[in-house]
């Protein structure tokens, strides 16, 4: 727990757990689905493994988080208090695509939108087999500028070196005209009739390839 308010009030209590750097970012993941270290380290890219575990345990100790090993497996799952802070997360979210203002560049992370997107991947509207959806962003160092999603059996993968499978479609991006189709703020047929985005293959498979990704659970809040 964190340093006390020394107050009664319930907001302070749970604050006092809540308000420590990355704890609800950390409960954000656990509640998107996320159950092992590695996962949540891929959807908190920037947050130390250190500073991670010690979260883990805050929780776990604080019962929002319940820890489960099997053998070598070890998962972090939520509890009944884990999952009713849900929709906290999904009213802060949307507080904050009303009322918060543009993403400056050092919060555009193309490791963070593909990790994103990779759960909201509409597997009825992907065709059948293995898919591979290749990203280049034109506008991120090179280290950073490929990554792929591999869509089989119903699962989907992000990888960030070439996994030498045949490449479906291929998306070339400005990295900030698609986070901003994945929130909601620029429609897919706009940006590909500007520009800032390209879908290269065949042209049945070009033309389907948005409807493979649903949008942001926050593309749908209406804006100011």
């Amino acid at each position: 727990m964190g340093a006390s308010y020394h107050q009664f009030c319930p907001v302070a209590k749970a604050m006092e757990l809540l308000d420590e750097r990355w704890t609800l970012l950390v409960v954000r993941e656990l509640v998107s689905g996320s159950e092992r270290f590695n996962d949540l380290r891929r959807g908190l890219p920037r947050m130390s493994p250190t500073l991670l575990s010690r979260r883990l345990h805050q929780l776990v100790r604080a019962g929002v988080v319940e820890r489960r090993v099997d053998g070598a497996d070890v998962r972090y799952v939520p509890t009944a208090a884990g999952r009713e802070l849900r929709p906290v997360l999904e009213a802060l979210g949307a507080w904050g695509v009303r009322w918060i203002g543009e993403l400056g560049y050092a919060e555009l992370d193309p490791k963070l939108l593909l990790w994103d997107m990779h759960r909201h991947v509409d597997h009825d509207a992907v065709p059948p087999g293995r898919t591979v959806v290749r990203f280049r962003f034109r506008d991120v160092p090179a280290a950073q500028r490929d990554w792929w999603l591999v869509i089989a059996a119903g699962e989907a993968d992000v990888c960030d070196i070439d996994p030498g499978h045949d490449v479906t479609v291929t998306v070339t991006a400005d990295l900030r005209a698609l986070v901003q189709v994945w929130m909601g703020d620029l429609g897919w047929a706009a940006a590909l009739r500007g520009g800032a985005v390209e879908v290269s293959g065949p042209e049945a498979l070009r033309r389907a390839a948005p409807g493979w990704f649903t949008l942001s659970p926050f593309a749908a809040v209406p804006r100011p």
